[in-house]
């Protein structure tokens, strides 16, 4: 509560959002740790109603995927729909028919959060106003901020770790160093052909979306990773904090060369659903803040309402809205509002 003026305060009150739809992607990979990713937060922010939607899966006749479905159980969820795809956000939002008995199949809901793939990231971004979203959260994204203090046998493992992801994951090395540069290349090469997902990493690592950025200096470096404002940035440097504490654009930074990404994805304490595309240059990683929406309660005394009343009727005077000025006038019939 903030006291503005003696007997008129503003009072910003922290609402969570009623209901909310989380989306869990189930395509090329499972993610049970999604769901933990979006249920808890929202259950400590205290959100009424929440539901959960993720792809059917073959393999468990229709369903999602059973490591979905137990986490869900785990953490109360009994709300869980079999749909994936830009067709679950379009759900969410809208709503879905009743069915022949006549009961409501799934009610929309006021925001949709959640990690998926490009027709997830675009039916969010096209129902944007339509439901809250947290962020656009598709394929995702790794730079390194890398120097010669770098283990190549690291730099190349973490972006390998998230080109496993996806065709169209992003896997980029920032760094000033060529023979850092050469050894990563020579790691990738060796690493990549003996992972499971080797066909998907190694299309990955060949998309346009990925490479290496060779720069005159970590202070080029740092400016080219807070123009791309990657989904996940490492720091593996010198004094790899100090740098990490100058990044302006990064859903998530991780710090020095135990920190991998990785560990944000599963068990770091941050949250692994984070904005992609660029949009850390303005969006948040999901946290209970997400779902919290700031109400400011207004609370003037009459008196206090007396003595600023001449302000706004100034100022209504001034736009041409001379309704607002005499919306405070009229309370105040013996001219105290003039």
């Amino acid at each position: 509560t903030k006291t503005v003026v003696p007997g008129g305060t503003v009072t910003e009150r922290w609402v969570p959002v009623d209901r909310v739809g989380l989306y869990v992607p189930g395509g090329l990979a499972m993610y049970p740790s999604t769901v933990v990713m979006n249920v808890v937060p929202a259950q400590a922010a205290g959100v009424r109603s929440l539901v959960v939607v993720s792809p059917p899966q073959k393999d468990n006749d229709g369903l999602p995927d059973r490591r979905v479905l137990a986490a869900c159980a785990l953490l109360g969820v009994d709300e869980v729909y079999a749909v994936g795809g830009a067709q679950a956000v379009a759900m969410l939002a809208y709503g879905a028919g009743a069915d022949p008995a006549g009961d409501e199949r799934c009610e929309p809901v006021d925001m949709i959060t959640g990690p998926g793939n490009i027709w997830v990231t675009a039916a969010k971004r096209l129902l944007r106003g339509v439901v809250g979203i947290d962020a656009e959260a598709g394929p995702t994204e790794i730079a390194i901020l890398a120097d010669d203090t770098a283990d190549p046998a690291h730099v190349a493992a973490d972006l390998i770790s998230q080109a496993e992801h996806d065709p169209l994951a992003a896997s980029v090395l920032v760094t000033p160093s060529t023979a850092l540069a050469d050894a990563v290349d020579a790691e990738l090469a060796r690493q990549a052909p003996a992972a499971k997902h080797a066909e998907r990493i190694g299309t990955a690592l060949r998309g346009e979306q990925s490479g290496v950025v060779l720069v005159d200096d970590l202070e080029a470096g740092l400016r080219v990773v807070d123009a791309y404002a990657a989904e996940h940035l490492e720091i593996q440097t010198e004094n790899a904090r100090e740098w990490a504490l100058r990044v302006r654009n990064a859903g998530a930074v991780f710090v020095g060369a135990w920190s991998p990404v990785s560990l944000g994805d599963y068990c770091a304490g941050s949250n692994h659903v984070l904005p992609t595309g660029g949009c850390a240059r303005h969006s948040s990683g999901l946290s209970v803040q997400s779902f919290l929406r700031g109400v400011h309660l207004v609370e003037y005394t009459q008196e206090a309402l007396r003595d600023v009343a001449p302000h706004v009727v100034t100022l209504a005077t001034v736009e041409d809205l001379p309704a607002h000025g005499q919306a405070v006038s009229v309370r105040f019939p013996e001219g105290g509002a003039s």
